[in-house]
């Protein structure tokens, strides 16, 4: 019997995610809560084998740092990221804070029981890719590591010099970057690729 944690900020969600683990007997679900800063304390108090993890909970407390820090102390626990946020950053951030596996909750491309099965068994399960979004003109995949970058920094609020300083590049690479991704997207300004990144949720530099 695998012992789960459910980390999820949606009540809606999480009993959904309950209902699917309910139905076969490997998994019992001993714990379900909607703050990833809970989820160390959890694991404290109970024998957790697996964690389903949401990146983004409530209050802002993000599951990848929970993530990392269960790592550290629970090595033997297996953690499963989960969102439906297309955020470009995140698979890797999930990489390098430890996880297992990495599901996107709304792609339909594996089941839940599925992943679980395939992590629990030791395999590693990620996607190629983040899904891919319209941004203006241009789709998310169309962008380059570096334009991703920098429009993460132009969300974070950075001025040019701030960017240069930042990603380690010279004030007009920045700029020679910005240029290129309004004209991919038909933007005339950094405010409105701003709010539109946000929005889609392309970049979410808080998490």
């Amino acid at each position: 019997m695998v012992n789960v944690l459910i980390v999820e900020d949606s009540r809606i969600s999480r009993e959904a995610f309950e209902r699917h683990l309910s139905a076969s007997p490997e998994y019992f679900v001993i714990a379900s809560i909607e703050n990833a800063a809970n989820a160390e304390i959890a694991c404290m108090r109970n024998k957790i084998d697996l964690i389903l993890m949401d990146v983004c909970t409530v209050d802002d407390e993000s599951g990848l740092v929970a993530a990392a820090k269960i790592k550290r102390n629970y090595p033997h626990v297996k953690i499963i990221i989960m969102t439906s946020m297309p955020e470009h950053s995140f698979i890797q951030k999930a990489k390098d804070s430890g996880c297992d596996s990495f599901w996107y909750k709304e792609q339909g491309n594996i089941s839940l029981l599925e992943i679980c099965d395939r992590t629990m068994n030791g395999e590693f399960v990620w996607p190629d890719n983040s899904p891919t979004i319209i941004i203006g003109l241009a789709k998310s995949d169309e962008f380059t590591d570096r334009e991703l970058d920098v429009i993460r920094a132009l969300a974070t609020g950075y001025r040019y010099e701030e960017m240069a300083a930042v990603l380690y590049m010279s004030p007009n690479t920045v700029k020679y970057h910005v240029k290129n991704i309004l004209q991919k997207t038909g933007f005339r300004s950094t405010i409105q690729l701003v709010a539109e990144v946000v929005e889609k949720r392309l970049v979410l530099p808080k998490y």
